[in-house]
């Protein structure tokens, strides 16, 4: 206890001393949509302090913004930072109040702090409480989950599941169902633990702690994933099949006359994927010195990083190279979800996350990754979901989970599976009970979501 109290100590020494450099040079971004014809171009000039490009790069990535090339240094106590973006549909951002919150957000003093968000901790909230989930699988546990969690008056809010080598981790926002604020109450939030921990038949570490005043960090859940699947023993990247092209290819190498490691990523472009390289070198405790980023023909992605670990050393050893290979393989990886991506649009209610998990495992389905909010008492929530086997599904399988999901909308964003098919198609919608468009194609057969969590976490 009393190193901890000395850690924290210096940490908040170390804080305000950052916050007062940082008052004394603010942060400068310039937002200009002239000087690219196809891209709106970020500009960030700050001070410098480890963790200062994620802080910048999770706020680019939170607004759905693709960064299509980027160039970053750090050389010095000064970061130096150009993105060039656009939107999912590839236009310049364009609209005032984004560009205002991008402006504001990032030169705000207080959002460049220095990683102490890099552990596992509690952080208190005065709007929900969360629960973190982490382990293997066990057919039917989130639905059993999902159904507790509404047995006991638990409304869920928000909540961010991702599967990786048959492993999982989830964190989840729930409030109370009557209330609709924080679980607050000892007691009650010790049974939900003891329930919950009954529910995973022994096979985990239940660790509970009360909210108090919200704090000014809420933890990101996307960040807080990643340390999970990190921290967690299965979160090496899966091995390729013989003879198959690699997925992604990660290379490490000296750069002995500046004394940086070289980092170079190549790997099919998608949404967000330099925010979960950065995270993983920066919870990794490396510092990125320079780096370029850039999509190229054919939709793959080039990133080039060169790095030191924050104690101002390179990679020294072999097992340390292969480590940080393997970590971000699977950082890559485990956010690629293939699949069909379904999302289901609702009216809000309790139990609803429940019903549609039921549903799906009724149904047979295997949930790859998820994405689960709420908001204005409508319910939006996008499910990856595979076929485990590849086979094919008879349509009164499809039948029967549109009829049993009821009136709410479902869309099909993304079916890998509809190449081909003149029946399945991308961006289709599935509304009301009497619609008899089988659109889903052959995808939903096999149920294989959690399967035995080794730890969970409940705190407010």
């Amino acid at each position: 206890m009393a190193l901890m109290a000395a850690a924290a100590a210096r940490m908040d020494d170390h804080d305000e001393y950052a916050k007062l450099v940082r008052r004394m040079n603010p942060p400068r971004v310039v937002i200009d949509n002239e000087a690219s014809d196809d891209a709106t171009v970020i500009r960030v000039d700050s001070v410098n302090s480890h963790g200062t490009l994620l802080a910048v790069v999770q706020v680019i990535a939170d607004l759905n913004l693709v960064i299509r090339k980027a160039y970053f240094s750090s050389d010095g106590n000064w970061f130096m930072d150009v993105f060039n973006v656009t939107d999912r549909d590839g236009n310049k951002v364009l609209d005032a109040s984004t560009i205002s919150y991008i402006q504001k957000t990032l030169e705000a003093d207080d959002w460049y702090y220095p990683e102490a968000r890099n552990t596992v901790g509690i952080v208190p909230s005065e709007d929900y409480t969360s629960i973190e989930l982490t382990g293997t699988d066990r057919p039917g546990l989130l639905s059993e989950v999902c159904a507790v969690l509404a047995a006991m008056g638990c409304a869920v809010q928000s909540a961010e599941l991702w599967t990786h080598n048959t492993r999982v981790a989830a964190v989840v926002h729930v409030t109370d169902a009557k209330t609709a604020g924080a679980i607050e109450d000892a007691a009650r939030i010790a049974d939900i633990s003891a329930r919950l921990g009954n529910l995973l038949r022994g096979q985990s570490d239940v660790r509970a702690g009360g909210g108090a005043g919200a704090g000014s960090l809420a933890l990101h859940k996307e960040r807080r994933l990643h340390q999970m699947m990190f921290d967690d023993r299965g979160h090496a990247a899966a091995a390729q099949p013989d003879g198959a092209a690699p997925r992604t290819e990660v290379s490490v190498t000296p750069c002995a006359e500046r004394g940086y490691t070289v980092v170079v990523v190549r790997c099919r472009d998608r949404p967000k994927l330099l925010f979960d390289t950065v995270c993983t070198i920066t919870d990794m405790h490396y510092v990125v010195h320079h780096g370029t980023v850039s999509a190229e023909p054919g939709g793959g992605a080039y990133q080039e990083y060169y790095i030191r670990h924050v104690d101002g050393h390179a990679v020294r050893c072999d097992d340390e190279r292969q480590r940080l290979v393997r970590c971000l393989e699977a950082a890559i990886e485990r956010r690629t979800a293939e699949g069909l991506e379904l999302e289901v649009r609702t009216g809000d209610r309790a139990g609803l996350l429940s019903d549609i998990t039921r549903i799906f495992r009724e149904n047979g389905l295997t949930i790859r990754r998820a994405e689960i909010s709420s908001s204005g008492g409508e319910a939006v929530d996008t499910f990856y979901l595979s076929d485990p086997q590849g086979l094919p599904v008879e349509a009164k399988t499809i039948e029967a989970i549109r009829a049993q999901i009821g009136e709410a909308t479902l869309r099909v964003k993304n079916n890998p599976f509809a190449a081909g098919d003149g029946a399945a198609r991308k961006d289709a919608d599935v509304a009301g009970a009497g619609t008899t468009a089988f659109i889903f194609g052959n995808l939903f057969k096999f149920y294989r979501p959690f399967q035995s969590f080794s730890l969970v976490k409940l705190y407010s």
